[in-house]
């Protein structure tokens, strides 16, 4: 079953330094029929002015990751991590105990474009980490590329949840299919361009929450970048 959730219904925060729009809800957008999906809880497309950021805030026990689209993304924390996240990169927090940090746009002249992803741990009270890295562009051309899993499978990232995320880049003629274990859900997020999901058009900002498929085919893309997240099959993240 595939389930929409279209891009121009999603939550809006519009800040003068901030043009956030919220997949599932957030802040002070609640809908009670969007609390998340899985342990899945937010997806949040930011935007963000030159010059301009989040003040140093704290978060705990949580898996917290970022996918930057446009621009670059200065990030600081209390663990003394100090990065730029550029297109390609995908950085990733776990907040465990207690983590203090600052995002920020790195230029003073162009804005931020970036993803923040939240998906809610399998444990508490872990020791808070931070990793960071690059993934080509070639590799997730015409595919789904393996960027976060439970154990750091394929030179991923690792996270503390039974959750893998892949990443894909699809223009022209490039096919691919992604099969699904049995009894597993999925959720794609269009970041941007066209797609078919099963023949099914998605946009920029669409989303898709996927139960009981066994295999996502995606074809006929238009400049599109796309994220899967392979999940337990559960509906909301706080049903532990």
């Amino acid at each position: 079953m595939l389930e929409i959730r279209s891009a121009n219904a999603r939550g809006i925060s519009d800040l003068e330094w901030l043009y956030s729009q919220h997949t599932f809800s957030f802040g002070s957008y609640q809908d009670s029929e969007q609390m998340g999906f899985s342990d899945l809880l937010v997806i949040n497309e930011d935007r963000v002015q030159p010059a301009r950021g989040f003040a140093p805030h704290s978060h705990d026990n949580m898996e917290i990751f970022s996918y930057v689209l446009e621009g670059a993304l200065e990030h600081r924390d209390s663990m003394e991590t100090a990065s730029i996240i550029r297109p390609g990169d995908v950085q990733i927090m776990s907040a465990g105990t207690g983590i203090t940090h600052s995002e920020d746009n790195a230029s003073a002249y162009e804005p931020v474009h970036f993803l923040q992803i939240w998906i809610v741990p399998d444990r508490l009270g872990v020791k808070p980490r931070y990793q960071q890295h690059h993934f080509d562009p070639a590799k997730k051309r015409g595919c789904l590329h393996l960027i976060i899993s439970p154990h750091g499978e394929h030179r991923s990232l690792s996270i503390h949840q039974d959750v893998r995320v892949f990443a894909g880049l699809f223009d022209g003629d490039e096919q691919f299919t992604l099969p699904l274990p049995e009894n597993r859900y999925a959720y794609v997020h269009v970041a941007r361009g066209l797609i078919e999901l099963n023949n099914y058009p998605m946009g920029a900002g669409d989303g898709m929450r996927v139960r009981d498929e066994r295999e996502l085919r995606f074809d006929h893309g238009q400049a599109a970048e796309v994220l899967v997240f392979d999940l337990r099959p559960k509906e909301l993240p706080y049903e532990r």
